[in-house]
């Protein structure tokens, strides 16, 4: 074989010297000590500690039994070492999605020897899930990486960083990440952007199957349905007890069936809205 010349040999050398100056430096490890939560900051590449998340426990979640088992058994698997599925919590406004996945959370690091960290990415952000789960990815910690109101419009390519993320790629999903995600939408994008690509695409099949198939990837579905009176009324009672809001039981009834009805809904977020208009009315805490 022909030996380079030396100014060749040199000269790649020089390139190869320059190119790794250029490069950036490989991501740390993720330093998870400061908190049990964080915030990915897209921006500067880092995560910012909670000192207090915004959430209510378990045990007064009502009207959402199932799928409160359902994912607290996925969830404690998860911390304990065990296989666990990715979980898209979908479906109804207001009826506890979010709380459910913050309560849990919090539930399992009451009793566990090892806490569980949080880590909630935003929607905007998720085209940077990559350079996100390369950081996790050594961290010491199991770790629950949650995106709240997920989904997808027209025009928008970033659900590709997802699927890659949650099968797709060449290194997966770390062992010590799970993802969950709550939204609207069963299949995350809007019905009207699933017939556009039937109606213009090439192959509409092709083309509506590879979004479709970006919540398939998801091993559990939850579905949140819109609550019964009885259940909307559980709520109340169950948030009146854990606060003291010491009112009659006849006028709690019917106050907090008129507040759904002047709104419209029956949800969880609505049992919550009443309760905190009642206990501003009380002169009470709560939160």
């Amino acid at each position: 074989m022909t030996e380079q010349p030396a100014f060749l040999s040199n000269a790649l050398n020089r390139i190869a010297d320059a190119l790794e100056r250029m490069s950036p430096p490989p991501a740390k490890p993720a330093d998870l000590s400061a908190a049990d939560a964080f915030v990915w900051q897209a921006a500067g590449r880092n995560l910012m500690p909670v000192a207090k998340v915004s959430r209510v426990d378990i045990g007064i979640l009502k009207g959402i039994d199932r799928n409160r088992d359902t994912l607290l058994a996925n969830t404690e698997r998860f911390a304990n070492g065990f296989p666990a599925n990715n979980a898209l919590l979908w479906g109804a406004r207001g009826m506890g999605k979010s709380s459910l996945v913050k309560a849990i959370h919090a539930h399992i690091n009451a009793s566990a020897g090892k806490p569980l960290k949080l880590v909630e990415i935003h929607r905007e952000d998720v085209e940077t899930l990559p350079e996100l789960m390369n950081l996790l990815r050594s961290a010491p910690h199991r770790i629950v990486l949650f995106c709240d109101d997920l989904s997808f419009d027209i025009g928008d390519s970033s659900y590709k960083a997802l699927k890659a993320v949650l099968e797709g790629g060449i290194e997966g999903r770390p062992d010590n990440v799970i993802l969950y995600a709550t939204s609207n939408r069963r299949h995350l994008m809007p019905r009207d952007m699933i017939e556009n690509e039937r109606s213009t695409a090439i192959n509409p099949g092709e083309a509506v199957e590879e979004k479709v198939s970006l919540s398939d990837r998801f091993g559990l579905w939850l579905g949140f349905h819109p609550c019964s009176q009885d259940d909307y009324l559980a709520m109340i009672r169950a948030y009146a007890m854990e606060y003291g809001l010491d009112y009659s039981p006849s006028d709690l009834r019917a106050e907090a069936l008129e507040w759904s009805t002047t709104r419209g809904s029956r949800s969880g977020r609505t049992a919550w809205q009443f309760i905190l208009d009642l206990a501003g009315r009380l002169g009470k805490q709560v939160g």
